[in-house]
């Protein structure tokens, strides 16, 4: 009797689940290792291909819009460096405010952040086109550039912006999230590579017209030959508005191939909170964080210093080089080389860590700004340094986006119960990239009017080819020398990486067990 009774006891628990028996009677469930949240292959080039988009347009306005204002469009250099220093600043004040508003941003069934990217990007379009379009009146050209310039800035903010975030929604898994950066990294080398190419060999195309005798500008365009030098610049600027229609085509090919291959993920624990942190007081959080100030702090000076050879690549190589006809060749071998060791700059850093990376990678740049700056005029040798350079470019590419998300890790663990600070973390990233910007592009076209640089002059003065240098090599070494000091302070290496991996790693799982738990007492409800 006594074993009946016993035998129907058991039946009878056994028909209930596990979560309404009392604790000492629930049978001991082993507890299997949660699988790793792994990306296809599909999913990390759809992610990476959204990158492509800033990195072809950020490459045609960096490499070729001073140059276009000075001698195309006619711009003089000191409206010049209004339109740029300007336009850049602008650029960086939308990215703390779209970052505002994408963290006042609720979720929807696309996400939070792809909305942005879907009707930012018809609009962005129409302003690229409209910056490489010479209006016919010459008295408010300066107006018309900044304000397709200033328009531009903003909509591909509201493109790049969410885009960087969405870094951190793609996948709870660290290891994951650095392979798509490497994918990014190297989707958005390839996008430098395909605007340099396309933007420089539909221009180069061009025979833009240049003066011999650049002080005597005003008589020789109303001379004998003003007739050939209009119809030869109409040329040149029907050549640019060719290559703004090509790159405007990739921009939405771009983005309708991340909007389509990409699905964000909300963090488990992040769904727990009560509401999300208000912009102001995670902006007071993120900008007191420690490792966050020092690694923009380093990647402020060494974008600075990259940003200042970018924007006078062109001007350097044809007035103080002479090559006239090759820098878009060598603006492409940079980027090809750079393209090609993004890969082995992956395994490196997984290899021996990212502070050593860092360290390694931007300083490599130092010797061959070196050799610029005291050989003469060799085009060979130019290529050679060129393809050499490429390598350092590479690492300032994939690092600071790499980095980032271990500094946002970081910053969950000890600050737990705030969550969507993600966009504020990310956009005033790329505010201090694109302050430096702003500032080598002010400074830099500044100096060249102070020099006494002559639009559309065949060759320069000396001491315009003299400020050319130094802006490309001199003042971008002490930057990157600068830069590199401040990284020595930046304190989270790969043994704090492996232990925020495991902490964050044990707080997912606590949160998906309180899921569980969450749905073990509605289906007792539901039983009773």
């Amino acid at each position: 009797m006594a074993k009946g009774e016993g035998a129907e006891g058991g039946s009878a628990a056994g028909l209930l689940p596990t979560g309404i028996l009392p604790a000492a009677e629930r049978p001991a469930q082993v507890k299997e290792p949660k699988k790793k949240q792994q990306l296809s292959i599909c999913n990390k080039l759809c992610y990476a291909v959204g990158g492509a988009p800033y990195q072809v347009t950020g490459c045609a306005l960096g490499f070729f819009l001073q140059i276009y204002l000075l001698d195309v469009a006619q711009v003089d250099p000191f409206s010049a460096s209004i339109i740029l220093f300007v336009g850049r600043a602008w650029d960086a004040v939308t990215d703390p405010l779209v970052g505002f508003c994408i963290s006042k941003s609720s979720w929807t069934r696309l996400g939070r952040l792809m909305p942005w990217i879907i009707f930012s990007t018809p609009l962005a379009i129409i302003a690229y086109f409209l910056i490489w379009f010479v209006p016919d009146f010459p008295q408010g050209q300066a107006l018309w550039y900044l304000l397709f310039y200033c328009l531009f800035e903003t909509l591909v903010t509201c493109f790049h912006v969410p885009y960087s975030a969405l870094t951190m929604f793609i996948s709870t898994e660290q290891s994951e999230r650095d392979s798509a950066t490497a994918y990014r990294m190297t989707v958005e080398v390839m996008g430098t590579v395909l605007g340099t190419a396309i933007q420089g060999q539909i221009v180069g195309q061009a025979d833009t017209p240049c003066l011999q005798d650049p002080a005597d500008s005003a008589l020789a365009t109303e001379g004998a030959n003003r007739t050939q030098s209009t119809t030869s610049l109409r040329e040149t600027q029907n050549a640019y508005l060719l290559a703004a229609g090509v790159i405007a085509s990739i921009y939405v090919i771009c983005a309708v191939i991340l909007t389509l291959g990409v699905r964000e993920q909300r963090e488990p624990y992040e769904t727990q909170q009560a509401e999300p942190i208000s912009f102001f007081r995670g902006l007071r959080l993120v900008m007191g964080y420690g490792p966050y100030v020092k690694l923009i702090a380093g990647f402020l000076f060494t974008s600075l210093a990259f940003m200042l050879v970018e924007g006078n690549f062109a001007l350097f190589c044809t007035y103080t080089l002479g090559f006239r006809n090759e820098f878009q060749n060598l603006l492409l071998a940079i980027m090809l080389s750079a393209t090609f060791t993004i890969p082995i700059w992956q395994w490196f850093l997984t290899r021996f860590g990212k502070k050593t990376a860092v360290n390694i990678g931007i300083s490599s740049a130092v010797p061959f700004l070196i050799l610029v700056a005291f050989m003469e005029s060799n085009l060979i040798v130019t290529y050679v340094v060129a393809v050499a350079a490429g390598i350092s470019v590479a690492a300032a590419f994939l690092l600071p986006w790499s980095m980032l998300p271990d500094v946002i890790d970081d910053f969950h663990l000890k600050q737990p119960q705030f969550h969507g600070t993600e966009p504020i973390f990310f956009s005033f990233y790329v505010f201090f990239t694109k302050f430096a910007s702003g500032v080598s592009l002010g400074i830099s076209t500044l100096s060249l009017d102070f020099a006494g640089y002559q639009s559309r002059g065949c060759s320069q003065p000396a001491r315009v080819k003299f400020t050319l240098k130094m802006l490309v090599t001199i003042a971008p070494i002490a930057l990157i020398l600068l830069g590199l000091l401040l990284f020595t302070l930046y304190p989270i290496d790969e043994e704090k990486r492996r232990q925020n991996k495991k902490a964050l790693q044990a707080l997912r799982e606590e949160a998906s067990s309180s899921g569980c738990s969450d749905t073990d007492s509605t289906e007792l409800a539901s039983i009773l």
